[in-house]
């Protein structure tokens, strides 16, 4: 039954800015062409500079400390400038003599040519001395890229993102160093069996909250990656933080609550947590909260994901959605198994598809999910047999949230599908 969610409507606020009138775009027109007035209105502060007076700034010399004045490029322009006006002005007094007849003399032609032949020399100069600095400045050639910074050649019967060159959302050009780069990433988020450092909570109640967080996901119809976020947030804190029984559920909706704010578009608000614990927790108790696990987790919530991983390497072997919902439900269940809490995220999710192969019969690990996943199938084999081992015990009838949501037609019904048989698994294995 979905938890019917709470908003707060909020009353549009109209703006109270003035919309400007003709009257006021006159006058805007007519203040830019008049000179402002200097005089200040009557019991006004003077006005001043911040610093100094701008308009006796080219009158200060700023000397900054540490660095040397060089007086030889001044003396040089300022030499450079005397010359060129000394030779203007005798441009200028050559140019005014003439002979009788009104015309200059031959001796003043071929004076005037040549001074202005030095002058446009004199001239260029400059000019020659910014091209040879900006040549002498200008980068060198095209080096080689160093062979680590080489972007990585796929073999063409691996590559799986040139399908999609046209479409800009699924980054085809560096989409397998996006999962490189995740896959490096989980390392820094290994987790062990933290449960003994609990004394008021066990492994049962981990997984009733896990159980009740995929309702939560249900009813709110959140993304699959929020939940995933959730429960890997709640599992860093509970490795660094003790917590007592009664404050498990505040952990587990807070956890939601921030893993919503980074995967979904609009994720709920905080009423709407508070109603799905039945209001026992107080508004300020679940700020606090989500204070504290953003600082044990230090404002670092960006956690590889099994699930991300599960659609990657489905594509890599264009799994069906059938294949890959199957696939989906052995992860999900996984997460209220406390001995997979340690497994990497990536390597979890190829245990899951490996197993969902075999169950469809469509082959077992292949090279190309070898290449795109980094794991042989010896790496596979520990993880598979203890899916396979939580798969098969016997269903606890606490626990049935993700059972139901797959044995849903909208899932392909997958959780009523027959295990699949352990030997035929160990042949797939064995390969």
């Amino acid at each position: 039954m979905p938890v019917p969610r709470r908003r707060n409507p909020i009353a549009a606020v109209g703006s109270k800015i003035p919309k400007p009138n003709a009257a006021t775009s006159e006058n805007q027109d007519e203040g830019s062409q008049a000179k402002r007035s200097t005089s200040p209105p009557h019991g006004a502060p003077k006005k001043r500079t911040a610093f100094i007076d701008i308009t006796n700034a080219h009158k200060v010399q700023i000397s900054i400390p540490g660095r040397k004045k060089d007086t030889s490029k001044k003396q040089a322009k300022k030499t450079s400038a005397a010359s060129v006006t000394t030779k203007n002005q005798a441009n200028l007094i050559k140019s005014s003599s003439v002979s009788s007849d009104g015309t200059p003399s031959e001796r003043d032609k071929t004076d005037t040519d040549e001074e202005r032949e030095e002058a446009q020399k004199d001239a260029a100069a400059p000019v020659e001395e910014l091209v040879a600095a900006a040549a002498a400045a200008a980068p060198p050639a095209v080096r080689e890229v160093p062979a680590h910074l080489q972007k990585q050649q796929i073999p063409e019967e691996f590559d799986i993102d040139s399908e999609n060159a046209e479409d800009c959302y699924m980054c085809p050009e560096y989409a397998k160093d996006i999962f490189d780069y995740l896959k490096k990433r989980e390392e820094k988020f290994v987790l062990s069996n933290y449960m003994p450092q609990q004394p008021s909570l066990n492994t049962e109640m981990r997984a009733i909250l896990i159980d009740w967080l995929v309702e939560v996901q249900e009813n709110f119809e959140l993304f699959h990656e929020t939940l995933y976020l959730a429960v890997k947030m709640t599992d860093h804190y509970l490795s660094q933080t003790p917590v007592h029984r009664e404050m498990l559920q505040l952990v587990g909706s807070t956890a939601m609550l921030i893993a919503s704010k980074f995967e979904e578009r609009s994720p709920p608000c905080v009423d709407d947590f508070l109603y799905i614990c039945d209001d026992a927790y107080k508004k300020e108790e679940l700020i606090s909260t989500e204070a504290n696990i953003l600082q044990a987790l230090r404002f670092d919530i960006n956690i590889p994901i099994p699930y991300r991983f599960l659609r990657r390497y489905a594509k890599c072997v264009s799994a069906g959605m059938d294949t890959l919902t199957l696939a989906r439900y052995f992860c999900e269940m996984s997460l209220m198994e406390m001995e997979l809490v340690t497994e990497r995220g990536s390597l979890l999710a190829s245990a899951c598809l490996l197993m969902a192969l075999v169950t469809k019969d469509l082959g077992g690990w292949s090279p190309i999910l070898q290449f795109h996943s980094g794991y042989q199938v010896s790496d596979l084999a520990p993880v598979v047999r203890k899916l396979h081992a939580m798969l098969s015990a016997p269903p606890d009838n606490k626990l049935r949230a993700v059972r139901n949501k797959y044995s849903h037609k909208v899932f392909f019904e997958v959780a009523s599908l027959p295990l699949v048989d352990i030997e035929l698994l160990e042949k797939a294995l064995s390969q």
